[in-house]
């Protein structure tokens, strides 16, 4: 029995040797120019760019086959930073792609809602709860300030506000 379990010791110990040796020497190097560029966008995957989330928008960047100026959540600032890492010029983030901020949260006004559920597929990241014919609202901690909820919204009881407010 003692044998059988010094054999046993002894193999875990090689393994675990052989598993720490395996990840010094194969690291998954994911410092690529699309890694870099993610890291500069907010990746709050709220698709306002016109890509379905950040990572398909820095796979376009890095392919040079979208502008750096898509980003409303990131604002001017991550406009910067992009144009600085892929060398090119920053531009104004374009009016029609909206103010979106990270600055700001969705409030639904409880007391117009008619529970139309028009918000809730427009939302990219699932902030708003509720069900068809009843009142809705934002879980805040979610909500990435993307205006996205705005314009399907027939009776204008969504309003974007301060986070802190």
């Amino acid at each position: 029995m003692l044998i059988g379990v010094a054999v046993l010791s002894l193999i875990t110990i090689t393994l675990a040797l052989v598993l720490l040796l395996g990840e010094r020497c194969f690291v998954a190097n994911d410092d690529t120019a699309v890694a870099r560029v993610e890291q500069v966008l907010p990746r709050i995957q709220c698709g306002q760019c016109g890509y379905p989330g950040c990572r398909p928008y820095a796979e376009a960047l890095v392919r040079d086959a979208a502008p750096v100026n898509l980003c409303p959540p990131g604002g001017n600032e991550t406009v910067r930073q992009l144009a600085e890492l892929l060398g090119t010029d920053a531009r104004p983030i374009p009016s029609e792609l909206g103010q979106a901020s990270l600055d700001q949260v969705a409030r639904i006004d409880e007391s117009m809602c008619i529970g139309c559920n028009l918000c809730k597929p427009a939302c990219p990241v699932d902030a708003i709860l509720g069900i068809p014919h009843m009142m809705h609202t934002v879980v805040a901690d979610h909500c990435t300030g993307c205006e996205r909820c705005l314009p399907p919204c027939p009776v204008d009881c969504i309003d974007m506000v301060p986070r802190d407010a």
